[in-house]
C-alpha cells in the first residue's frame, strides 16, 4: 500500500493523526525538491514524485472516510453502489418532496430541512461507526463491515448534498 509505506506506517484503518502528521512533516522535509536542487534530474524527478506522493498519502490518510475507501481499494474491496435496504421508504418521501418544491409547492420546504437535518444526524453517526470498526482490525469480516458504513455513508451524503441543493437553489430564486 503505497501511501503507507510512503510514510513508514503499517497498513491499518486506525491511525493516530499526531503520528500522521509528524511522518509527513519528516518525509516532506527529507524529500523536500529545494533539498534536490543541485541533485541529477532523475534525483530532482525523483524528490518531486516522492512530493506528490506524500502530498496525497497524507490528504488521504488523514481523512477516515477516504483512509477507509483507499484501504478497501488496496485490499481488493469493491464498494457497492446499492442503496441501503432501509433507507427506501424514506428516500422515496424525500424524492417527492424534492420534485414538488422543484415545482414550486413551498409547503414541502419543512419536510425537506427536517431530511437533512436527519440525514445530516445519520453521516455523524456513520462516522462514529467507521471509528469503531477501525479499532476492530482489518480482518475480512470487519472489511466488508466497513464496505456496507462507507456505502451507506455514500449514500447519506449524496441526499444531503441534493437537498441542500435543491433548498438553496429554490432560495435564491
Amino acid at each position: 500500500m503505497q501511501y503507507y509505506d510512503a510514510l513508514g506506517l503499517e497498513p491499518s484503518l486506525s491511525l493516530d493523526a499526531e503520528d500522521l502528521k509528524s511522518r509527513f512533516y519528516e518525509r516532506s522535509r527529507q524529500w523536500h525538491p529545494d533539498r534536490f536542487s543541485r541533485a541529477s534530474a532523475a534525483e530532482q524527478d525523483k524528490a518531486l514524485e516522492m512530493t506528490a506522493v506524500l502530498n496525497d498519502a497524507f490528504r488521504t490518510l488523514r481523512d477516515p472516510v477516504a483512509r477507509a475507501e483507499y484501504f478497501l481499494k488496496e485490499s481488493g474491496v469493491e464498494l457497492g453502489k446499492a442503496a441501503p435496504p432501509e433507507l427506501l421508504e424514506e428516500v422515496f418521501e424525500l424524492n417527492m418532496a424534492l420534485e414538488e418544491l422543484k415545482g414550486g409547492d413551498e409547503s414541502a420546504r419543512p419536510q425537506l430541512l427536517t431530511a437533512r437535518d436527519r440525514f445530516q444526524g445519520m453521516l455523524a453517526s456513520s462516522d462514529a461507526d467507521l471509528v469503531e470498526l477501525f479499532g476492530r482490525g482489518s480482518g475480512p469480516a470487519v472489511l466488508d463491515e466497513v464496505r456496507g458504513a462507507l456505502n451507506r455513508r455514500r449514500y447519506i451524503s449524496n441526499l444531503v448534498r441534493e437537498v441542500e441543493k435543491v433548498l438553496h437553489v429554490d432560495a435564491a430564486n
